[in-house]
């Protein structure tokens, strides 16, 4: 029996898609900087697009552009704003901490202080005076991490000024955009595009405001607990335990566990304080805060969410464990669409006309 020979084009299609597979795989590779960027002016541009749509609503004659620039001015208003409330405190206290660095340094030569005692049963100043030779060769090799940190402040401005310029054009042509690609297909397949994208849509939403919101009554409770306690550069320390509670499952104990170190040096009492504190406040996050917040927006298991925080952080770092949760929501919402649709059964995602109230009286006046 004669054996059957590919068709010259099957070959060359196949070929072809390899080759294309090779190309987006590098382009992926070389550009990956670049499409977190997007990935991140993707989520912002989800985020505001509801209160663009709302500002249309309520200001019939308003443009979407001049709704649009409205939008993101009141934004960046109230990112600086965020900024300013952190920063001058910040300021503040470095100013204080220079100035009181000369004492600290005398009385930690003396073994003064809490930094003297802790330096003397460590026997700190012992190993510095041994090593004296190696810490300056150390210390003389710090400018290149200082350029590097000067490039990657330089990378982040511009990442920033990016992120927000994309953003901004993301909310102002999207709909355009999706109401052309929608278009190429039946109603019915676009409905259910547009039920899945609005799905998601309110699980970003959710996630973005919620987990902020929940960071920032940690950041506020740590400030009074320091400050209660009398332990320094309060102000520093909560603003770093609410930075590290936006990420998830570790977040968390990493702030605890470097507050509660500041704590200790400052007293015993203080440390055994703020250690009672974070403990009962992560049970009360854990069981009260994120149920009742999140609940509504995100429900993924705990395993699902660790599994794609680790490849997440793997993949792009501190950035990828904040993007972790809402990406796996986003693949949760699309996937199960696909299963419910393929076994005939009702996806459960309300449509945009199901979640407005005007709609919803308007169906029950005419039924």
């Amino acid at each position: 029996m004669a054996s059957r020979q590919v068709p010259v084009r099957t070959i060359l299609a196949t070929i072809g898609l390899v080759l294309a597979t090779y190309v987006v795989l590098e382009l992926v590779v070389h550009a990956h900087r670049v499409l977190i960027w997007a990935v991140i002016a993707l989520l912002l541009a989800v985020s505001l697009h509801p209160v663009v749509e709302a500002l249309q609503r309520r200001v019939p004659r308003c443009r979407r552009a001049v709704a649009t620039l409205l939008v993101f001015l009141a934004a960046a208003a109230a990112i600086g704003a965020v900024i300013a409330l952190f920063v001058i405190p910040l300021a503040q206290e470095g100013s204080r901490f220079a100035e009181r660095l000369p004492a600290m340094i005398r009385d930690a030569r003396a073994g003064r202080g809490p930094v003297g005692s802790l330096l003397q049963r460590t026997h700190a100043l012992q190993y510095a005076e041994r090593h004296q030779a190696q810490i300056h060769t150390f210390a003389t090799g710090l400018s290149t991490p200082v350029l590097k940190f000067i490039r990657s402040a330089a990378t982040t401005a511009t990442g920033a000024l990016t992120i927000f310029v994309l953003a901004y054009l993301m909310v102002l042509e999207g709909p355009k955009a999706i109401d052309g690609a929608l278009s190429l297909v039946d109603d019915a397949r676009a409905a259910r595009i547009r039920r899945v994208g609005a799905a998601c849509a309110r699980t970003v939403t959710g996630y973005l405001t919620g987990n902020l919101l929940i960071s920032v009554i940690c950041g506020v409770l740590t400030y009074v607990m320091l400050l209660v306690s009398g332990v320094p550069f309060a102000g520093l320390l909560a603003l770093f335990v609410a930075l590290t509670d936006l990420i998830p499952l570790v977040g968390a104990t990493i702030g605890a566990v470097v507050a509660s170190s500041v704590a200790f040096t400052h007293s015993l009492a203080a440390g055994i304080g703020a250690i009672v504190f974070f403990i009962v406040y992560q049970q009360a996050e854990n069981h009260l805060l994120q149920p009742v917040i999140l609940s509504r927006t995100v429900r993924l298991n705990p395993l699902t969410v660790l599994l794609a925080i680790l490849i997440a952080t793997e993949v792009a770092g501190i950035l990828g464990a904040l993007l972790a949760i809402p990406v796996t929501g986003i693949v949760q919402v699309v996937l199960g669409d696909i299963w419910a649709h393929r076994h005939g059964r009702p996806p459960g995602l309300p449509t945009r006309a199901d979640s407005d109230p005007e709609n919803t009286d308007r169906t029950d006046a005419r039924g």
